[in-house]
């Protein structure tokens, strides 16, 4: 078998063998082929596409590149959740707590955030003393006693993945539904999870920009569960503002924690019960993600959400006490006011420009170097649907250091489209997609 026969059978449209897709990426991951091959053959699947099996093999290749995660002594169905990233995205601080409330295991391997998305593992160690870095049997352990437990995933896990983005990355082959739903789907199965609910963003905050685009991504990660035997469902829901008001990462614990305690944005409370009562049924706890809900939303108005949320800060390490005294967050120097330069209603919002101008404030990275500040950010006051008055606050900035103040301030000011005409708030959840097909609402 020759890497040369591989790139020039994809390269004419033809369907590659389990046998073949598992040669080319072995040998890219262990350096038998080179770059230039690589990147040839991703070339050739950017241009050719490959079929619902071919992008399975393709996952479960990467999946065998590197060590895989076994939680079997983890006790009930494993439950995992994964959104494609966006702004302001604080589901998994809720859905954390909120599903193990409801007796799902919640196993959870979090990256970091990079870019203009905010990073999950960056959002919990905002919390002072919480730790991400667990051995694996303190891992099972908090998951057993606890049901909940988020880390940071492993260094050897899917490597081939690693390598074949960074390739991507500079060969103009990122924006491919097959790798990219290889690449976010191998990294789910290689973690464990018996049950995987995607949360696929759409929008100008969103990887991917266009419906048809999130709609086509969504399908292939789930027909991949299908394929391997995970129980898989994606949801397809909008970024084209932030979610919630808060972007920063101790502003976001915030707004968690006022999610928690049955209050907080309307928008992403609704979103945490749609994913929560997806997990809680593949989970085998409830009959249809309907009853799932209810059970959710009882849990967060009743209290024993923010109760699991405190057992779970504890039991990585971390102060409890942020849940009644959230002053304890890091808190930033100075907070300055973004106002309106006119009356109207806010028609309108870039959420990626919002999502880099908190990234500029120091929130997120601009390199994988790149080192953090979780007190700074962005609160908006307005969100789309908002009538605002003529020096009315848009949206306050949490500051900690001035060289980029205006910056920022003329960003967040221009992410903002504002009109005579009340405009709708649109849709929050365009819908979803199971193994059985395509809902759309």
């Amino acid at each position: 078998m020759r890497s040369y026969d591989i790139i020039a059978k994809k390269r004419d449209g033809l369907e590659l063998t389990a046998e073949e897709i598992s040669f080319i990426v072995q040998g890219f991951t262990q350096g038998r082929v080179p770059d230039y091959q690589m990147a040839a053959w991703a070339m050739a699947v950017f241009l050719r596409g490959m079929n619902p099996r071919e992008t399975a093999d393709l996952t479960m290749a990467m999946v065998n590149s590197g060590e895989t995660i076994d939680l079997s002594p983890i006790k009930g169905i494993k439950v995992d959740k994964h959104s494609t990233g966006g702004v302001g995205d604080t589901t998994t601080l809720v859905l954390a707590p909120l599903v193990a409330a409801a007796g799902a295991p919640v196993a959870k391997m979090s990256g970091r955030g990079l870019g203009h998305t905010g990073g999950t593992l960056d959002k919990f160690e905002a919390i002072p003393g919480f730790s991400v870095e667990l051995v694996r049997e303190k891992f099972i352990e908090n998951v057993n006693t606890v049901k909940a437990a988020v880390v940071g995933q492993t260094g050897n896990l899917v490597p081939a993945d690693k390598k074949l983005y960074a390739l991507r990355d500079v060969t103009a082959t990122v924006n491919c539904v097959p790798l990219i739903a290889s690449s976010i789907m191998s990294k789910k199965i290689a973690a464990g999870a018996d049950a995987i609910v995607l949360d696929v963003k759409t929008g100008s905050g969103a990887f991917m920009k266009t419906l048809e685009n999130s709609f086509e991504l969504a399908k292939a990660m789930v027909d991949i569960g299908a394929q391997v035997g995970r129980k898989t469902v994606a949801v397809v829901t909008t970024m084209d503002q932030p979610l919630g008001y808060a972007v920063g990462n101790a502003l976001e614990v915030k707004e968690a924690i006022d999610i928690l305690k049955g209050g907080g944005p309307a928008d992403l409370r609704e979103l945490c019960l749609t994913l929560g009562g997806h997990m809680v049924k593949l989970a085998g706890l409830a009959d249809s993600s309907e009853a799932a809900r209810e059970k959710l939303a009882a849990l967060l108005d009743g209290g024993e959400a923010l109760a699991k949320f405190k057992e779970m800060i504890v039991a990585q390490g971390g102060n409890p006490d942020v849940v009644e005294k959230p002053e304890l967050l890091p808190q930033s120097g100075q907070q300055l006011e973004v106002k309106a330069a006119r009356d109207g209603f806010i028609q309108a919002m870039e959420a990626e420009t919002i999502g880099i101008a908190a990234t500029i404030l120091g929130a997120g990275r601009e390199t994988k170097e790149s080192v953090i500040d979780p007190a700074v950010g962005i609160v908006l006051r307005k969100k789309v649907g908002d009538m605002v008055k003529a020096g009315e606050a848009l949206a306050m900035l949490h500051v900690n250091r001035q060289d980029k103040v205006e910056e920022v301030r003329k960003m967040v000011t221009g992410a903002y489209a504002i009109g005579a005409e009340a405009a709708p708030t649109g849709k929050l959840i365009f819908g979803e997609v199971t193994k059985e097909g395509v809902k759309r609402y």
